[in-house]
């Protein structure tokens, strides 16, 4: 018999962190990657984040909301690496 638990570990930190690692991986995609080859590791970043945030639902050990969680991780990384994708294309318009 399974004993449910009387407080549940919050698990928008596990969300939040797959964005902030979104952020970062874009932010390294601007940095060190070149012009043209970044749309490309933009589609792998957005991979990595599926996988990274995989890792960090499932080490929270709860099935309740596996998926709803993993799919708001994902959108969310999806929604930061856009935003970024946006700035590198309006970057590109105006540079010298």
């Amino acid at each position: 018999m399974a004993v449910p638990e009387l407080v549940p570990r919050r698990t928008i930190g596990g969300i939040i962190a797959v964005w902030i690692v979104a952020a970062l991986v874009g932010i390294a995609i601007a940095v060190f990657v070149p012009l043209g080859w970044r749309a490309q590791w933009l589609a792998v970043g957005l991979a990595a984040c599926l996988i990274v945030s995989f890792v960090v639902q499932l080490s929270y050990g709860r099935s309740q909301g596996f998926t709803q969680r993993v799919g708001a991780s994902v959108l969310g990384a999806f929604v930061v690496l856009g935003i970024l994708s946006l700035g590198f294309g309006l970057a590109s318009l105006f540079s010298v």
